[in-house]
């Protein structure tokens, strides 16, 4: 996992315990970092805010909640898709939304993925896990690509 991150953004105190419950299990929670909102998803990714000391790179993938006040999921993918900088990093939209014009949009700015949340907690840690170990372990990037 050396240098490996994962952005979990999700303004629900509960699934965020949940999710790193699940990182846990999958020997990835020292890997991830949790920003409560859109804009201190943005302050992570610019190093701006509480973030400014933090290690340089970019997250190896974002796990990012759609349903969010202030600023929205889709606000925030747009917001990244839109930086050449950014815009390599595969980004995960987490939902318990199953509506299909949510979906739509998410796929339309440029999601990676779109997972509904289960609302079962065995499923629920299961799915985020999963999703974990994929993106973080298993997917290779393209050279010098999201990890710059």
């Amino acid at each position: 996992m050396s240098g490996k991150r994962i952005l979990l953004v999700d303004d629900n105190h509960h699934d965020v315990e949940l999710a790193l419950a699940a990182f846990e299990e999958g020997n990835l929670r020292s890997a991830v970092v949790v920003a409560h909102s859109g804009e201190e998803a943005l302050d992570y990714l610019y190093a701006r805010g509480r973030f400014s000391g933090r290690e340089g790179g970019h997250p190896t993938v974002i796990l990012l909640d759609l349903k969010m006040p202030h600023m929205d999921g889709v606000a925030v993918l747009r917001a990244i898709k839109a930086d050449t900088t950014l815009q390599g990093i595969p980004v995960v939209m987490l939902s318990t939304s199953r509506e299909d014009g949510d979906i739509e949009a998410c796929y339309r700015v440029g999601a990676s993925a779109y997972v509904v949340k289960p609302v079962d907690f065995t499923q629920f840690i299961e799915a985020v896990k999963t999703i974990g170990v994929f993106w973080a372990l298993l997917n290779e990037h393209p050279p010098g690509g999201a990890r710059r």
